[in-house]
């Protein structure tokens, strides 16, 4: 089933299944925040967090995995958050580059603070990243917090969609926008205008976070994570947003994706196309005890 007028795939409990489970039992026990992607050799490669509630440690690791089909994965990296001098890491994005490196942009929480920052790592193959190679290339600053990055390379310029967490109100840091940013190298940003922010009086009006981009057809079609108030913070649903300027995303009505069990999250969609003309979603859903689980579903071709 398709959601909205230029056709992203609308998530579908029915037909996903487990590719992570939860660390543990309960809440606060997360597996999830996906960047999934296929190589030309067919293989697909997956990064997601994981984290344990925040008297044990928050997001402990970030972990790069490969699959043959995209539904039994093999860890090839686990990345600690001790290896970053921060107190929790978040969703990681896993993006190739035409020089046939990768990159691994990590969300990272300043240590004793709400703010956040993006380190990157470069490695000639996904199961080769060393926290030892880190560089920070979103710092934020004292009033805004930035995580969560979805990163693209079309081959002439990088694009990015960036996870921003004003901090002006220390009791409401959970509130969040998207900006968009552009660079030559993957490495050096030029960060724009708002591209995505939460509707006063809507489903999404606490914030939004823009969590997949796809340019198909001349527009940009976004999945995106929302939430109504504070008490949705971490337990967002997700959003359609499309535009023809890849900063100016404009939101359409009601959320896509929602799961039946436990709070109703579904979260951090990924798309991976696949070659025939299908596609494999990966997202983060809640369940009944309070934990989070990484599921996958197929999407066959649209006929």
């Amino acid at each position: 089933m398709m959601a909205g007028r230029y056709a992203l795939p609308r998530p579908s409990p029915d037909r996903s299944q487990v590719v992570v489970p939860a660390p543990g039992e309960g809440s606060g026990y997360w597996a999830g925040g996906p960047t999934a992607t296929i190589d030309s050799q067919g293989i697909f490669w997956l990064a997601y967090r994981l984290r344990r509630p925040v008297g044990a440690g928050r997001g402990y690791a970030n972990v790069v995995a490969r699959s043959a089909d995209g539904v039994e994965f093999e860890t090839v990296t686990v990345l600690n958050r001790e290896e970053f001098d921060c107190d929790s890491l978040e969703r990681p994005a896993l993006v190739g580059a035409h020089d046939g490196t990768w990159r691994l942009y990590v969300s990272c929480a300043t240590a004793g603070t709400k703010h956040w920052r993006v380190d990157v790592l470069v490695a000639d193959d996904p199961s080769t990243f060393r926290s030892g190679s880190a560089t920070t290339v979103l710092p934020g600053d004292d009033l805004v917090g930035v995580k969560d990055p979805v990163v693209k390379n079309d081959g002439d310029r990088w694009h990015i969609w960036l996870c921003c967490h004003p901090l002006d109100l220390p009791d409401d840091t959970d509130r969040m926008y998207t900006r968009y940013g552009t660079s030559t190298d993957g490495l050096h940003w030029d960060l724009r205008g708002v591209a995505l922010a939460g509707r006063p009086g809507s489903w999404d009006q606490r914030g939004t976070r823009v969590a997949e981009v796809v340019h198909r057809e001349g527009r940009w079609l976004a999945y995106y994570d929302g939430r109504a108030d504070k008490e949705e913070n971490a337990e967002e649903r997700t959003g359609f947003a499309v535009g023809g300027d890849p900063g100016v995303l404009v939101a359409e009505d009601g959320c896509v994706g929602a799961w039946p069990d436990g709070q109703g999250s579904l979260r951090y969609v990924s798309l991976v196309r696949l070659p025939d003309g299908g596609a494999r979603l990966y997202y983060e859903t809640s369940r009944r005890d309070g934990a989070h689980d990484l599921r996958t579903e197929y999407v066959p071709p649209s006929r």
